[in-house]
């Protein structure tokens, strides 16, 4: 059975060991989890122009986009200035990119998976804010988180699972069509339902760091890779 194509947008980094220069880079759990479901993960590039953001035209043949984690987004494009010296390695033509492929596959009926940076950026695209940085921030942070809904829709076998965070910014103003379904501790946003066609969840954490350990992890790749077959 062919494999479900699944889009991940790539992120720019300015070095790699690998290629010498700047690259465009998937972190590799995140594909290895995509691989690990079922799924084809496939890189795109963000690229400039209307030809860049045609994306009825760039996804034919796709089934499902997971939109990954990466850098900071500018805070301009939910209406402030940069006020804190840590907001990092923004790129206008990334947020660009990111904020058009989410709008576009959320309203095509495309299963959406987002994760970290991924959230942010879908809830900035559909009208929510961002804390620039928070007081305590969550990285190399794990702990459990417990939802509240929608675990049947998400294909897991526990309400709570172990979440591996690795972020220093946060949902502020939430976004019309999110529905809160997963809280930290403290009562930062840790999961979303997006009101879409499709199949359409968003996780701050990352589910690729500890696929491999705990069950819950895979299970979410395993429900979003078999949403994008089954509307393929």
């Amino acid at each position: 059975m062919t494999r479900p194509r699944i889009a991940l947008l790539g992120r720019f980094a300015e070095s790699t060991s690998a290629t010498r220069y700047a690259a465009v880079v998937t972190t590799r759990r995140l594909a290895e989890a995509v691989w690990a479901a079922g799924g084809e993960p496939l890189t795109m590039i963000a690229a400039a122009g209307p030809a860049g953001t045609d994306w009825a035209e760039r996804l034919r043949g796709i089934d499902g986009v997971l939109m990954p984690g990466g850098a900071d987004i500018n805070p301009k494009t939910y209406g402030q200035t940069i006020s804190s010296e840590h907001v990092y390695d923004v790129d206008d033509l990334a947020d660009e990119a990111d904020m058009s492929l989410v709008r576009y596959a959320l309203s095509a009926g495309i299963p959406v998976l987002a994760i970290c940076r991924g959230l942010q950026i879908t809830n900035v695209a559909l009208g929510g804010s961002l804390i620039q940085h928070m007081d305590a921030p969550h990285q190399h942070h794990l702990a459990p988180v417990t939802l509240t809904a929608c675990v049947d829709e998400l294909g897991l076998s526990s309400a709570t699972v172990e979440a591996s965070c690795y972020h220093h910014q946060m949902i502020d103003t939430l976004a019309p069509g999110l529905e809160v379904i997963g809280r930290s501790a403290e009562g930062y946003v840790e999961a979303v339902k997006i009101d879409a066609p499709a199949w359409a969840f968003g996780v701050q954490w990352h589910p690729e760091d500890n696929f491999d350990t705990n069950r819950p992890q895979a299970e979410l790749f395993e429900r979003f890779v078999a949403e994008a077959a089954r509307v393929r």
